[in-house]
């Protein structure tokens, strides 16, 4: 009896035993999530705790289907390490670890968008009993660079109806990417209509495509607008921006401006003026400005006036006329132009003034400006002031004068007037530099005499014997008379210039000295002196026989020739008795002299 209770006990402790074992479980510690780029290598990892050590341990390693079931793609017990054959892992997968240390990882390599599933580690001790333990794998993969581009060319602030204003696109992301519309930095949350259209492409890969629709506004035509896109990575999210675009916006003129774009400051006459007539819309409109009830059409917003005169002046309105509701906004500017009449000059053109007299004339010039008026004679200014008075003329007061009237606020506005002043006197000879002249023996010298006098004086050339020298014609200027004559040096000579007119006379004399002219005389003489020497020489010779190797005299009788009758007669003023010789040293009779006191035959 005790025997068989004694059994029943240790068949009740077994069942106890196993009972309890089958009660317990083992602890599985995993991740909630493994996070990896797509192509990567996916690594997740399964820690236990089980005190049965590699023999009574077993592994096995399951993901989840889309549709909830359980698939089995590895199994390690110890004695074998088994890759289930037929599933997308087969060929990709590898678990390191025996699980002796409590703890193995399933390596996924090549991590594609469909391996984002849930992945279980199950345990099963022999003795604790079994568990297991989940890890999601998440799958990433970063999008292209997102694109911007503007709908449409414009956009018109009188459209009713919300306008396509944009698109924004980013392809190949995973997963599905996020696109926010921004307008200068803020973004469109309240006032867009956004369309959102997503695309998952062939491999798996989301594309997202964003469409802004809104109701445009003037202010619109500064905005920038923007796409910003946010996708997430492992770990966290990033974002990236498309490039800014600027969009057509069309609004009508509220309100329009003229200005003279040229000449800048005052306006006179003469200018080319150039009025300018801009609304502050960009619809088409058109663009007129009207004066003195004439209107006149713009070529580019532009009116161009050239050679405008006193008459252009006045008011210029400027309508901007809009051609959707026939509505006109008008603008005003007044435009002045600035003359300056012709200078007039009192007494006149000519003036005629007597010596001692005074000159008084005056200069005005009518200007819608200050005036300021100057004298100028020969190009130098002698006076400034309207009013020109010179007391006791004389001949250096003659000349033509210049009033310049000038507009000081306005560069290049000016007038003038000529006042030519004749001084009636009698003639007044400039002196010359020069009165004593030297010039060399048969050069030519040139006189010039230049006299001052109303009437215009006359004048004549002569010398100091009464001669009249025939001179240039006269040049006359304003105020003088030049003459100029071209005298040949043979002698010292006097040669007086005489100017004179109705009222009287004016002189001045030129004494002219030959250089050279003795000197030349006396080289004269002593030739002709030589010249008898050497004749007397050389008839002395002749009669001692040293001439010609001939010793007597010549015979007489002997024809003489033509080319050696060489005669030369020398006579003086003491004696009555010449001497000829010839070339055979005899004496000629007085009555072969012919007259003459230098005689050369031959």
């Amino acid at each position: 009896m005790a025997v068989q209770d004694a059994g029943f006990l240790l068949v009740g402790l077994l069942v106890l035993f196993h009972t309890w074992g089958a009660w317990a479980t083992v602890e599985v510690n995993m991740e909630d999530r493994v996070e990896v780029f797509r192509g990567e290598t996916a690594q997740i990892a399964c820690m236990f705790k089980s005190d049965d050590g590699i023999g009574g341990t077993t592994i096995k390693w399951f993901y989840t289907t889309r549709s909830g079931e359980r698939q089995n793609i590895y199994f390690q017990d110890s004695t074998m390490k088994t890759v289930h054959r037929g599933t997308p892992f087969t060929d990709r997968i590898s678990v390191n670890g025996t699980g002796a240390s409590g703890g193995v990882v399933l390596t996924i390599h090549n991590v594609r968008l469909e391996d984002e599933l849930e992945f279980i580690c199950f345990i099963n001790s022999l003795t604790v009993g079994d568990g297991e333990g989940r890890t999601k794998l998440k799958v990433f993969e970063t999008p292209a660079l997102p694109t911007i581009e503007v709908a449409q060319k414009g956009f018109s602030v009188s459209e009713d109806s919300l306008s396509k204003i944009g698109v924004c696109e980013v392809k190949n992301g995973f997963p599905k990417p996020n696109i926010t519309w921004y307008r200068n930095n803020t973004p469109l949350r309240s006032i867009q209509d956004v369309v959102l259209t997503t695309t998952v492409e062939s491999s798996g890969l989301y594309s997202v495509r964003s469409e802004l629709n809104m109701k445009v506004m003037k202010e619109d035509k500064d905005a920038l607008f923007y796409c910003e896109v946010n996708y997430f990575v492992p770990g966290g999210t990033r974002m990236t921006e498309t490039n800014r675009i600027n969009i057509t916006v069309y609004y009508p003129s509220t309100a329009v401006s003229v200005w003279v774009e040229s000449p800048k400051g005052k306006i006179k006459e003469g200018d080319s003026v150039e009025l300018h007539c801009h609304g502050n819309g960009n619809i088409e409109s058109s663009i007129s400005i009207t004066h003195a009830g004439v209107e006149q059409n713009l070529d580019s917003n532009m009116l161009v006036l050239n050679n405008v005169t006193r008459l252009n002046s006045g008011v210029y309105q400027c309508n901007s006329l809009d051609l959707d509701t026939f509505e006109t906004i008008s603008r005003n500017i007044t435009v002045f132009v600035n003359y300056l009449d012709p200078a007039v000059v009192i007494p006149g053109d000519t003036v005629v003034v007597a010596q001692g007299e005074e000159l008084k004339a005056t200069c005005n010039a009518l200007s819608s400006l200050q005036t300021h008026t100057a004298w100028f004679k020969n190009g130098e200014e002698v006076l400034k002031g309207h009013t020109l008075i010179v007391k006791d003329v004389t001949l250096h007061t003659a000349g033509t004068y210049v009033c310049m009237v000038t507009v000081p606020e306005i560069k290049g506005m000016e007038t003038s007037g000529t006042l030519r002043v004749n001084v009636m006197g009698k003639p007044e000879i400039v002196k010359p530099d020069n009165t004593e002249i030297e010039e060399s023996f048969e050069k030519s010298v040139e006189l010039s005499c230049l006299a001052r006098g109303f009437p215009a004086p006359s004048i004549t050339w002569t010398t100091s014997d009464g001669k009249v020298l025939k001179a240039e014609p006269q040049k006359q200027t304003e105020d003088s008379v030049q003459s100029v004559v071209r005298v040949k040096v043979t002698s010292d000579l006097t040669v007086v210039c005489n100017a004179s007119n109705k009222l009287g006379t004016d002189a001045v004399t030129f004494s002219i000295k030959a250089k050279g002219s003795g000197v030349i005389i006396a080289v004269i003489i002593i030739c002709i002196l030589l010249l008898a020497i050497l004749g007397s020489v050389l008839y002395f010779l002749y009669k001692k026989g040293k001439i010609c190797g001939r010793s007597g005299k010549q015979d007489l009788t002997k024809e003489k020739s033509n080319k050696d009758n060489i005669v030369v007669e020398m006579k003086s003023d003491n004696t009555e008795e010449a001497i000829l010789l010839g070339v055979n040293g005899e004496k000629q009779p007085p009555s072969d002299q012919g007259g003459e006191d230098l005689v050369v035959q031959k």
